[in-house]
């Protein structure tokens, strides 16, 4: 089956001018395929909406295929490969950490964005050095500026953090790592004794890993994990006396399948995220009604309809959406190029009035990405699990972007100078044809 779905796509190859191309990196076998079905599933379902209810966006019709990766970098440089030369290509979308490191000299020399909502490399956060990736809406640094400003405010300020002890457990993988820097720096600037202590891939072993958190007693573990080691860092917690609730889960630690296997274990966890879950809001009920009422849905099992998983790929079928339609009042009602959508991203300016048109109110704060910020405004919340849902428990929280972006530029400016890039000085270069 595996095998199957890794050279299988769910279109055929011909595109039509009128037509705008996803290709989707997509994993729906393997360890991590709770997050691929919930994502694309939630994805595939906002492009429908869009196809069935509009006609597409002003007249051109979005269309997709899916090549299985299994999470795995070869099998999504294989599926890039392969689909690269279809016509129209609007972004890629791959959720992967590993894959999306793999593709940036490739996006880049092929002039097509690449997507990394949630993840990614940091420093792509600076569109003057890679202006075809961007890290909507948060990213790794972002995200653990905004989880230290939480536990401050749960302690009553930063200043309160001083001596704290926090222990980071985190996934052995390129996406686990990338954290271990900023936290060293926060903690050197906040004062906090900090441990950070591995899990190795997939992580359903941890016993060694609670126990040295036993002995070290911390006021907090922040959780930044993946898949199976969400919930098995959960129960492993619970046998060891940790209390969930000062477990804060990172924005891949925060589904429905990371807190449900693991039971009474998971009430009271809290955890990070950029959307909301819940299926309550405007542009779910469309979903239901338009999408699954016409039996088009892409979810197996309905009952994730309004998911973390499936609402964080309904915000990104947004997001890629409105930079279409955004580039398409620049260049034209047609077929963009991946240059054109590119500039459509760089003007991806989503106001919270905008959000609520769009159905969308309360289930994502804002976006406001310029051509040297790819992420926008990094805003999070912070929701706990009682045991049968997720409740918010916090207000939207900025990140220190004072702190943030210098250490930021430092990076791509490192990384410019090693590649030879030129840092840009405007976002007025012209657009490729």
């Amino acid at each position: 089956m595996a095998a199957a779905l890794a050279v299988g796509l769910t279109t055929p190859l011909a595109a039509r001018a009128d037509e705008q191309f996803f290709p989707l990196q997509s994993y729906r076998v393997g360890p991590y395929a709770a997050g691929g079905t919930g994502f694309f599933g939630g994805f595939i379902d906002y492009l429908n909406l869009i196809n069935i209810r509009d006609g597409g966006v002003n007249g051109v019709k979005l269309t997709w295929a899916e090549g299985e990766t299994q999470y795995e970098v070869e099998r999504g440089v294989e599926v890039y490969e392969r689909l690269k030369s279809r016509p129209g290509i609007a972004a890629w979308n791959p959720l992967s950490v590993g894959i999306a490191y793999a593709m940036i000299d490739r996006i880049t020399k092929d002039q097509v964005p690449l997507i990394t909502i949630n993840h990614g490399r940091t420093d792509s956060t600076d569109g003057r050095v890679f202006p075809y990736v961007f890290p909507l809406l948060l990213n790794p640094y972002s995200e653990t500026s905004g989880i230290v400003n939480y536990l401050a405010s749960r302690e009553g300020g930063q200043d309160r953090l001083k001596g704290k002890k926090i222990v980071v457990l985190y996934h052995g993988s390129p996406y686990g790592k990338e954290t271990i820097a900023i936290y060293k720096l926060l903690a050197d600037k906040y004062g906090f004794e900090l441990e950070q202590i591995e899990v190795p891939h997939p992580g359903n072993e941890q016993q060694s890993q609670w126990l040295s958190i036993r002995k070290t007693k911390p006021d907090y573990v922040v959780l930044r994990g993946w898949g199976v080691m969400n919930p098995v860092a959960l129960k492993t917690a619970q046998k060891v006396g940790f209390p969930a609730d000062h477990i804060i889960g990172n924005v891949w630690s925060n589904s429905e399948e990371d807190v449900i296997p693991a039971g009474d274990a998971a009430k009271g966890y809290i955890a990070i995220t950029t959307q909301a879950s819940g299926a309550e809001y405007p542009v779910l009920q469309e979903v239901i009604k338009t999408v699954y009422g016409a039996n088009k849905g892409n979810l197996e099992d309905t009952k994730r309809i309004g998911s973390v998983y499936h609402n964080l790929g309904i915000v990104n079928g947004i997001l890629n959406v409105e930079a279409i339609r955004i580039a398409q009042a620049k260049f034209g009602k047609r077929t963009l190029t991946g240059d054109e959508v590119r500039w459509g991203f760089e003007h991806l300016a989503l106001d919270t009035a905008r959000v609520e048109a769009l159905g969308a109110k309360g289930l994502f704060h804002s976006i406001n990405v310029t051509w040297d910020n790819h992420e926008g405004d990094g805003r999070v919340t912070f929701q706990q699990w009682d045991g049968t849902k997720w409740k918010v428990v916090s207000d939207w929280i900025a990140p220190d972007w004072a702190f943030l972006r210098p250490i930021i530029e430092k990076s791509s400016a490192a990384y410019a100078k090693e590649h030879g890039i030129k840092i840009r000085s405007s976002g007025n270069e012209s657009v490729s044809q």
